[in-house]
């Protein structure tokens, strides 16, 4: 069993704190593992799935989406492609809108008023945006007169 890692060993061997490994061990990302004397014992293999989970982690799953990622990761289902699908359209979005909030910026940059606020421009786009437009809905109903 000299194979097994103790929690702290997994821990500096990932750069995940413990508690996070416990945490993550209750919601489901990570099996139960071993215990000897009451300590947790997991195998060498678990360095590898917590790097998953930081992995996905970075790239912007949610926990919830991780643990669905890991239960279908079955050679009978492809629920991952699904899950990855999502994200990528969910992250499209998050680009088109901060795509949309950087020339909104750039445009307030631009502006030749002393006060934002006071800029016609300014006014209609907050105007368009209470209507409930998006940010971009309102920046091109804006530079479209």
């Amino acid at each position: 069993m000299s194979d097994q890692l103790t929690i702290g060993e997994l821990a500096s061997r990932t750069g995940v704190a413990a508690s996070a490994l416990r945490y993550w061990e209750e919601q489901g990302l990570l099996p139960a593992p071993a215990r000897v004397a009451g300590q947790r014992r997991y195998p060498p293999a678990a360095v590898g799935l917590v790097g998953v989970v930081v992995a996905l982690q970075n790239i912007g799953f949610t926990l919830r989406e991780i643990k669905a990622f890991m239960a279908s990761r079955s050679p009978a289902e492809a629920g991952w492609r699904e899950l990855y699908q999502r994200k990528l359209a969910e992250l499209d979005q998050r680009i088109a809108q901060a795509l949309a909030a950087r020339t909104a910026i750039a445009h307030g940059l631009d502006c030749p008023h002393q006060d934002i606020v006071e800029c016609p421009n300014f006014a209609s786009g907050v105007t368009a945006l209470l209507a409930g437009h998006s940010l971009e809905e309102a920046h091109a109903q804006v530079h479209s007169h």
